[in-house]
């Protein structure tokens, strides 16, 4: 149980987030980039279904998973006044590919002391310092880890646990007065395409905030831009016993291309803070073709243009040394920085900077060096930046959270829609 300042009087929140968290992650709800299925893996739905039988036992009789597996539905308004926005809360219901999410076993590690985590079911997963800074600012609290050998979802279960605490404390104290709200939860946010389905008009929010941030105060109005590269060689195939003079094995030329990439620079394991690059995700091929896919990363288009210009420099170079041989060269637009809508749009910024002040935080204003459904949200009308959600060390084995950080959010939640209420 915590304790917050309302309009000068003390509430208490009976917190249900960690029991809902610990219910959440146990679910296997990893999305698939191959499958061209929405969601990609139906397995998906079996949380979205979890959800909404939360959220009706709650008393929000329009909660509802429709057949792309989002989840929808209302917080009704107890507030009088006519004008205030209406406005959502989403966090996505995918774990990503990059790590199994199946079988996760939750452990909750009490009052941490400050030492090394070794996860039992793998002893060579050890959370240390060196490797997770803000474990020092978690002394006494309470970390969550996943047991060694999948993730733990907190990445952005975390989200969903907090959004439905905050709910569910709002729909018991109708006292508070706040405008309506709308909550979304979303598929394959990890395979960049969480809002491919999503019905904006339908939503009918105004604002909207997604919960899927990392450090405890955190709030994020700036992501990369994304664009996502398919570069195709057709090489020249011949029987390798005469294959002198005539042969040109495009996974040859794709290996060359690799090797070319710049390697101080210009990849995501030689930059950081606002530097892009250029990351190859998958490469597959025979002698005759073979197909490498990158995503290019950048906080400017700009930026992007140039990584790849040079991308498609060093596929020319090379190619310049196989006359038989011809590439392919195509540039998929995945996401914008939303700053640029959210510049437009200053209070919803300043209202979340007010929220975590009142949560009893210092705020932290960054960027992202990713993204989030938000960022094309911000685009398809619902400015909407990102709040933490306490997950750290997302997509790995030793990614975790702390029961306390999530608390906050919770209360960062609340205040943030009796914020909007009060300043309209």
């Amino acid at each position: 149980m915590t304790q917050i300042k309302i309009n000068k009087s003390v509430m208490k929140i009976e917190h249900t987030v960690l029991e809902r968290f610990l219910k959440y992650v146990r679910i296997d709800t990893q999305s698939d980039p191959a499958s061209p299925s929405v969601p990609s893996t139906e397995k998906q739905k079996d949380l979205g279904r979890i959800l909404v039988a939360e959220l009706l036992e709650m008393g929000i009789p329009d909660a509802h998973l429709d057949e792309y597996g989002y989840v929808y539905a209302t917080v009704p308004a107890t507030s009088d006044k006519p004008d205030v926005p209406v406005i959502c809360f989403c966090s996505h219901m995918d774990t990503s590919p990059d790590s199994s999410g199946t079988g996760v076993e939750p452990i909750v590690h009490k009052n941490y002391k400050g030492g090394p985590i070794t996860l039992p079911d793998d002893p060579s997963q050890v959370l240390k310092h060196a490797d997770h800074p803000h474990l020092l600012d978690q002394i006494g609290n309470d970390i969550v880890t996943a047991s060694g050998t999948t993730l733990l979802g907190a990445d952005n279960k975390a989200g969903l646990a907090e959004i439905m605490d905050a709910v569910h404390h709002l729909v018991l104290h109708p006292e508070l007065k706040h405008g309506k709200i709308r909550i979304l939860f979303t598929p394959d946010e990890e395979i960049g395409r969480g809002v491919d389905k999503a019905d904006i008009e339908k939503l009918g929010a105004d604002f909207g905030y997604t919960i899927d941030g990392e450090q405890r105060g955190s709030i994020e109005d700036e992501t990369f831009s994304a664009d996502a590269v398919t570069l195709v060689i057709h090489g020249v195939s011949a029987h390798p016993g005469f294959a002198k003079g005539k042969l040109e094995n495009s996974m040859r030329i794709a290996g060359e291309i690799m090797a070319a990439l710049p390697k101080d620079r210009l990849s995501p394991e030689s930059t950081e803070k606002r530097e892009g690059f250029v990351h190859a995700t998958s490469i597959s091929g025979t002698v005759e073709k073979t197909t490498l896919s990158f995503i290019v990363r950048d906080f400017t288009e700009a930026g992007l243009a140039t990584h790849e210009a040079e991308l498609k420099h060093i596929a020319e170079r090379i190619l310049a040394g196989y006359p038989g041989s011809s590439f392919e060269f195509a540039v998929r637009q995945q996401y914008r920085n939303m700053k640029t809508v959210l510049d437009q749009h200053p209070q919803v910024v300043d209202h979340a900077v007010e929220a975590i002040r009142r949560a009893g935080m210092k705020p932290i204003r960054s960027s992202i060096r990713g993204g989030t459904d938000g960022s094309r949200l911000s685009f398809m009308g619902l400015p909407c930046p990102n709040i933490f959600a306490g997950e750290h060390a997302f997509h790995s084995k030793q990614e975790w959270v702390s029961v306390q950080d999530m608390e906050k959010a919770v209360e960062t939640i609340i205040h943030l829609a009796l914020i909007w209420e009060e300043k309209s």
